[in-house]
Protein backbone atom coordinates (compact mmCIF):
# COMPACT_ATOMS: atom_id res chain seq x y z
CA UNK A 1 0.00 0.00 0.00
CA UNK A 2 1.35 3.49 -1.00
CA UNK A 3 1.68 6.81 1.06
CA UNK A 4 -1.29 8.28 -0.22
CA UNK A 5 -3.84 5.46 0.22
CA UNK A 6 -2.22 5.02 3.52
CA UNK A 7 -3.15 8.94 4.53
CA UNK A 8 -6.23 8.44 2.85
CA UNK A 9 -7.41 5.65 4.59
CA UNK A 10 -6.01 6.87 8.46
CA UNK A 11 -7.66 10.28 7.48
CA UNK A 12 -11.32 7.68 6.61
CA UNK A 13 -10.86 5.85 9.93
CA UNK A 14 -10.14 9.05 11.84
CA UNK A 15 -13.65 10.32 10.49
CA UNK A 16 -15.23 7.06 11.17
CA UNK A 17 -14.12 6.55 14.64
CA UNK A 18 -15.26 10.47 15.33
CA UNK A 19 -18.14 10.21 14.21
CA UNK A 20 -19.09 6.75 16.10
CA UNK A 21 -17.89 8.47 19.02
CA UNK A 22 -20.28 11.07 18.66
CA UNK A 23 -23.20 8.62 18.33
CA UNK A 24 -22.49 7.37 21.95
CA UNK A 25 -22.29 10.73 23.47
CA UNK A 26 -25.36 12.27 24.80
CA UNK A 27 -26.66 15.74 24.12
CA UNK A 28 -27.68 18.27 26.01
CA UNK A 29 -29.89 20.99 24.48
CA UNK A 30 -29.23 24.67 26.09
CA UNK A 31 -31.65 25.46 28.87
CA UNK A 32 -34.80 26.96 27.23
CA UNK A 33 -34.48 30.75 27.83
CA UNK A 34 -37.55 33.13 28.83
CA UNK A 35 -38.77 35.68 26.71
CA UNK A 36 -37.27 39.30 27.76
CA UNK A 37 -40.73 40.52 28.02
CA UNK A 38 -41.86 37.12 30.00
CA UNK A 39 -43.27 37.67 33.56
CA UNK A 40 -41.38 36.19 36.50
CA UNK A 41 -43.54 33.96 38.74
CA UNK A 42 -42.27 33.25 41.68
CA UNK A 43 -43.42 30.13 43.63
CA UNK A 44 -43.90 30.61 47.33
CA UNK A 45 -44.06 27.81 49.68
CA UNK A 46 -47.44 26.09 50.97
CA UNK A 47 -47.84 26.59 54.50
CA UNK A 48 -47.38 23.87 56.77
CA UNK A 49 -50.85 22.45 58.19
CA UNK A 50 -51.25 23.88 61.54
CA UNK A 51 -50.35 21.82 64.58
CA UNK A 52 -53.10 19.32 65.55
CA UNK A 53 -54.56 19.80 69.05
CA UNK A 54 -55.59 17.40 71.50
CA UNK A 55 -59.17 17.99 73.12
CA UNK A 56 -57.53 18.26 77.05
CA UNK A 57 -55.40 21.30 75.28
CA UNK A 58 -58.69 23.00 74.25
CA UNK A 59 -60.23 22.11 77.46
CA UNK A 60 -57.41 23.92 79.20
CA UNK A 61 -58.01 27.53 76.92
CA UNK A 62 -61.17 27.14 77.76
CA UNK A 63 -60.97 26.47 81.42
CA UNK A 64 -58.73 29.52 81.66
CA UNK A 65 -60.21 31.98 79.45
CA UNK A 66 -63.51 31.32 81.76
CA UNK A 67 -61.31 31.92 84.82
CA UNK A 68 -59.92 35.10 83.93
CA UNK A 69 -63.49 36.03 82.75
CA UNK A 70 -65.11 35.91 86.10
CA UNK A 71 -62.56 36.37 88.89
CA UNK A 72 -64.32 36.71 91.28
CA UNK A 73 -66.14 33.54 90.89
CA UNK A 74 -63.14 31.58 91.44
CA UNK A 75 -61.37 29.74 94.50
CA UNK A 76 -57.23 29.62 94.65
CA UNK A 77 -55.97 26.57 96.25
CA UNK A 78 -56.90 23.20 97.51
CA UNK A 79 -60.12 22.10 96.65
CA UNK A 80 -61.94 20.91 100.12
CA UNK A 81 -62.36 17.24 100.98
CA UNK A 82 -66.38 17.31 100.53
CA UNK A 83 -67.08 19.85 97.91
CA UNK A 84 -70.49 21.75 98.26
CA UNK A 85 -71.70 21.12 94.65
CA UNK A 86 -70.34 19.32 91.37
CA UNK A 87 -71.94 21.12 88.00
CA UNK A 88 -71.23 18.94 84.88
CA UNK A 89 -71.77 21.10 81.55
CA UNK A 90 -72.24 20.04 78.11
CA UNK A 91 -70.74 23.32 75.89
CA UNK A 92 -71.26 23.14 71.87
CA UNK A 93 -69.26 25.75 70.20
CA UNK A 94 -69.42 26.59 66.69
CA UNK A 95 -65.46 26.91 64.36
CA UNK A 96 -65.51 30.36 65.76
CA UNK A 97 -65.92 30.18 69.34
CA UNK A 98 -69.29 31.42 69.54
CA UNK A 99 -71.36 29.47 71.76
CA UNK A 100 -74.51 27.56 70.68
CA UNK A 101 -75.87 25.78 73.40
CA UNK A 102 -75.05 24.72 77.14
CA UNK A 103 -76.76 22.47 78.86
CA UNK A 104 -76.28 21.12 82.58
CA UNK A 105 -75.57 17.20 82.12
CA UNK A 106 -75.39 16.81 86.33
CA UNK A 107 -75.91 18.97 89.42
CA UNK A 108 -78.01 18.52 92.82
CA UNK A 109 -77.90 22.42 93.59
CA UNK A 110 -79.52 24.83 91.59
CA UNK A 111 -77.79 28.02 92.30
CA UNK A 112 -74.39 26.12 91.47
CA UNK A 113 -75.86 25.08 88.03
CA UNK A 114 -76.97 28.80 87.67
CA UNK A 115 -73.40 29.93 88.29
CA UNK A 116 -71.51 27.53 86.10
CA UNK A 117 -74.47 28.33 83.52
CA UNK A 118 -73.59 32.05 83.83
CA UNK A 119 -69.79 32.38 84.47
CA UNK A 120 -69.62 30.44 80.81
CA UNK A 121 -72.26 32.81 78.82
CA UNK A 122 -70.36 35.43 80.49
CA UNK A 123 -67.03 34.46 78.82
CA UNK A 124 -68.20 33.86 75.21
CA UNK A 125 -66.89 34.12 72.27
CA UNK A 126 -64.60 31.35 74.09
CA UNK A 127 -61.61 30.10 72.43
CA UNK A 128 -61.65 28.60 68.82
CA UNK A 129 -61.69 24.96 68.30
CA UNK A 130 -58.78 24.89 65.40
CA UNK A 131 -57.37 21.92 64.71
CA UNK A 132 -59.54 19.28 66.33
CA UNK A 133 -61.93 17.43 64.32
CA UNK A 134 -62.44 17.07 60.87
CA UNK A 135 -61.85 20.61 58.95
CA UNK A 136 -65.19 20.65 57.72
CA UNK A 137 -66.71 20.03 61.32
CA UNK A 138 -69.22 23.27 62.20
CA UNK A 139 -69.99 21.92 65.56
CA UNK A 140 -67.62 20.96 68.73
CA UNK A 141 -69.28 19.71 71.34
CA UNK A 142 -67.20 18.85 75.13
CA UNK A 143 -68.43 18.45 79.04
CA UNK A 144 -66.27 20.54 81.30
CA UNK A 145 -67.01 20.26 84.98
CA UNK A 146 -67.14 22.78 87.44
CA UNK A 147 -66.52 22.13 91.39
CA UNK A 148 -67.78 24.85 93.68
CA UNK A 149 -66.19 25.89 97.00
CA UNK A 150 -67.43 28.02 99.35
CA UNK A 151 -70.27 30.64 98.13
CA UNK A 152 -70.54 29.28 94.89
CA UNK A 153 -66.72 29.99 94.26
CA UNK A 154 -65.28 27.58 91.88
CA UNK A 155 -62.68 26.03 89.55
CA UNK A 156 -63.08 24.04 86.79
CA UNK A 157 -61.49 20.65 86.48
CA UNK A 158 -59.23 20.92 83.77
CA UNK A 159 -57.21 22.90 85.73
CA UNK A 160 -58.27 22.14 89.46
CA UNK A 161 -55.23 20.53 91.62
CA UNK A 162 -55.90 17.72 93.93
CA UNK A 163 -58.43 17.39 96.74
CA UNK A 164 -57.55 18.23 100.34
CA UNK A 165 -57.68 14.54 102.20
CA UNK A 166 -60.63 14.30 104.67
CA UNK A 167 -60.55 13.93 108.49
Amino acid sequence: MNNHHRSTFLFLALIVLAALAACGAPTRAPAPQPPPDAAVISLTPIPAPPPTRTLAAYKADVARHVMQRNPERVFEGELPPMLPAVVVLSITVDREGQLLDVQVQRSRDQGASDVALASLRRSGPLPPPDGLGPQHADLMTFSETFLFGERYRFQIRTLAGPQRAGL
